[in-house]
């Protein structure tokens, strides 16, 4: 395998090239087994591939004073400050313990910041005027639709700290990659390594479907045995890869 790719860029072109279950797979065999986040759905299906580091938002029930202080201007508006903070080709990544009775957002917030180059947004809670997000062209994994604003149920108690959205842990700068198939969390130090590996693995993966509607055997095919991938190797040559 050749060097790994150190831009954020160079990452995110090899993993949009993947398929989520490609990378879990991939975790899976290094021994992390809890990266795939089950709940969260995309509410555009036309608008659900997207990879780049993770910028995390930590939210906690809400309490009274807390809501009191920030609107005093006692305490900073984190959540504003996320979508301020947020930098292009960055995933907003809120953590809301499933808590599906409020909106961290609604279709205005996501708007923003599909304008400033967000890649992608990721959250186990819910968002307002769900039927208008469906039509924005950012993709938006969330758990449910609600008008309450935020500050009803949660409160954006810390920003980049490390945080838990669907029972998977995200550190700031993690990678999150998704498709129609779901939400990834991928370890930072290991996504040049996975973006590499999983940008080949579907290489392989189209040679041995190509071969399978052929007529070929799934024995020996898929896992491949030598002789296939020998025949692979072939193959990739005479594509000048």
């Amino acid at each position: 395998m050749s060097d790994a790719p150190q831009s954020i860029e160079a990452l995110r072109a090899l993993l949009l090239k993947a398929a989520v279950p490609t990378v879990v797979s991939l975790l899976w065999r290094k021994g992390f087994r809890n990266t795939f986040m089950f709940g969260p759905k995309p509410l555009n299906p036309n608008a659900v591939k997207f990879a780049g580091p993770a910028f995390t938002v930590r939210t906690i029930p809400v309490r009274e004073d807390l809501v009191e202080a920030q609107n005093a201007g006692g305490r900073p508006n984190l959540q504003a400050k996320s979508v301020a903070d947020i930098a292009a080709g960055q995933v907003l990544a809120v953590a809301m313990d499933g808590e599906t009775r409020t909106a961290f957002m609604g279709d205005i917030m996501t708007t923003h910041l599909m304008v400033k180059g967000c890649a992608g947004i990721v959250l186990d809670g819910g968002v307002s005027d769900a039927a208008a997000i469906s039509t924005i062209d950012l993709p938006l994994f969330c758990a449910g639709n609600a008008a309450t604003p935020v500050t009803s149920h949660r409160f954006v108690i810390d920003l980049n700290v490390p945080v838990g959205i669907a029972g998977v842990p995200v550190l700031p700068g993690d990678f999150l990659m998704g498709d129609a198939n779901g939400v990834v969390a991928i370890p930072a130090h290991l996504v040049g390594e996975i973006a590499q590996a999983a940008a080949e693995r579907e290489i392989l993966e189209e040679f041995v479907v190509g071969k399978v509607r052929a007529g070929a055997p799934l024995a020996g095919t898929y896992p491949p045995n030598e002789a296939t991938l020998a025949e692979y190797a072939l193959w990739r040559k005479s594509r000048g890869d």
